[in-house]
C-alpha cells in the first residue's frame, strides 16, 4: 500500500452503528501512521539538514540529562 492510497474507511466518518474496530485493524492503522511519520521525518531531515541536526543535538542533550 503506497503513501497516497485511500484509507480503509473514510477519515472522520465514524458512526455508532459501525462495527467495532478489531485489534488487527487498529495495529495495521497504527503501523501505517508510524511509517508515514518516519517518512515525513526523513523528508524534513533531507530538506532542512541544519534544523534536523540541531534537533538531533537537542534530543541527545535531553536524553543525556534525563534522570530515571
Amino acid at each position: 500500500m503506497g503513501p497516497w492510497s485511500p484509507p480503509d474507511r473514510p477519515i472522520g466518518r465514524w458512526s455508532p452503528h459501525d462495527p467495532p474496530e478489531t485489534e488487527a485493524e487498529r495495529r495495521r492503522r497504527r503501523a501505517r501512521f508510524l511509517r508515514e511519520l518516519a517518512e515525513a521525518r526523513e523528508l524534513r531531515a533531507r530538506v532542512q539538514p541544519r534544523r534536523a541536526k540541531a534537533a538531533r543535538l537537542r534530543h541527545a542533550m535531553r536524553m543525556r540529562t534525563f534522570r530515571w
